[in-house]
């Protein structure tokens, strides 16, 4: 297709895990409007593919409704510390947050970063980062962008999440206090089936035909002060990659941090989707030989993760939005520009089906103009 003659797609994801059906219009109002705020700019044609998947991963990291940004899982510390990374397909450019504190949106930190690559080393020729973590992290951002920052990240909900957590690991005979000052009295701890496990996401197509990626996430619950999960590691949370053929593919991943770093499974399935005839069998076997049975897992019995991804096809002009998981559930919702509403849906594993050791792949292809528009092919 012609640049600026073509569809732009993006798709969303709040999660590979579990998602109750009560809480399902939840997530489909956040899903669509992630995907009307996206869909919005790239109406216009000089927004790239990098400015419509962050500003979608902003409105997720919003909500509380999800573990990334304001309301995200708590450290051992009781603090938000989050993660956060996005890949620019035309440039490969990356950048990347880890251990991030007090910042409303990290994916525009990261954003940031990848974008400020692209001009050029830094005085005395020292080169540009593209992975900044914790305190560091947090100055850079102060000084190159204005960043919303505060307490206010950390909700009642959360609280009380962190609460009950922290009184079951004081039961534990296996409980370390971590050297953060967690010392006192607990509160009483009431059932509350809200916490939340899973990190979100976005991958995006323009009118260009270019592709981006991004990935958000507020971490596991208590983990340890400066823990950095696969949305902050390179070819782990996210990839985007436009091929010198004219196809392109984008991936953003979420469940078991540790596990998705180990494989390096959004590079492992951007690899695998590129060189693909049939994307929703290529990415079923590449969730098989690279996760579930990869050597580098094999002492793990439950192996959690998720992947949204889409693969475009110039020739074909045909978009194809490809979903994975292990988990019980994942939640994800897609648009065009042109006129098309949002769609939303919730996979989830079959009955007969285990978590952690079953997959689940699911897509829908998309076209990326009338076959009556001869001058988009």
């Amino acid at each position: 297709p012609k640049p600026n003659s073509m569809n732009a797609v993006v798709a969303v994801h709040v999660g590979a895990g579990y998602h109750s059906p009560e809480k399902l219009t939840v997530y489909k109002r956040l899903c669509h409007l992630a995907c009307r705020k996206a869909v919005a700019m790239l109406e216009r044609p000089d927004c790239t593919a990098l400015e419509a998947v962050s500003s979608a991963v902003v409105v997720l990291e919003n909500d509380p409704a999800t573990n990334a940004g304001y309301g995200s899982n708590l450290t051992m510390c009781g603090n938000v510390e989050c993660d956060a990374s996005v890949m620019d397909g035309k440039s490969l450019k990356f950048g990347a947050v880890g251990a991030l504190p007090r910042v409303e949106n990290p994916v525009l930190v990261a954003k940031a970063l990848c974008e400020a690559q692209a001009r050029g080393p830094l005085s005395l020729g020292r080169i540009p980062p593209c992975f900044l973590v914790g305190e560091g992290a947090f100055r850079w951002a102060q000084t190159h962008l204005q960043v919303g920052t505060g307490s206010q990240l950390v909700t009642e909900q959360a609280r009380r999440c962190h609460t009950k957590h922290k009184k079951r690991m004081r039961l534990s005979e296996n409980w370390l206090d971590a050297p953060c000052g967690l010392e006192g009295k607990d509160d009483d701890c009431s059932e509350h089936s809200g916490c939340l496990l899973d990190t979100v996401g976005a991958v995006c197509l323009d009118k260009s035909g270019n592709v981006a990626a991004a990935v958000s996430s507020g971490g596991i619950w208590m983990k340890h002060s400066g823990r950095v999960g696969q949305a902050g590691v390179y070819g782990c949370g996210c990839w985007a990659e436009n091929s010198a053929d004219g196809s392109a593919v984008a991936v953003s991943t979420s469940g078991g941090g540790e596990h998705l770093i180990k494989t390096m499974l959004a590079r492992q399935c951007a690899d695998t989707l590129l060189s693909a005839e049939d994307g929703a069998t290529a990415l079923h076997g590449c969730f098989r030989a690279g996760f579930l049975d990869s050597p580098f897992l094999q002492d793990v019995s439950e192996k959690l993760g998720g992947v949204l991804t889409l693969k475009a096809d110039a020739e074909s002009a045909v978009c194809d939005v490809l979903w994975a998981h292990t988990t019980r559930t994942l939640c994800y919702g897609y648009m065009q520009t042109g006129g098309t509403s949002p769609k939303f849906g919730c996979s989830r594993l079959q009955a007969g089906e285990t978590v952690g050791k079953s997959v689940v792949v699911g897509g829908t292809p998309l076209r990326l103009c009338s076959p009556f528009e001869r001058d988009c092919l």
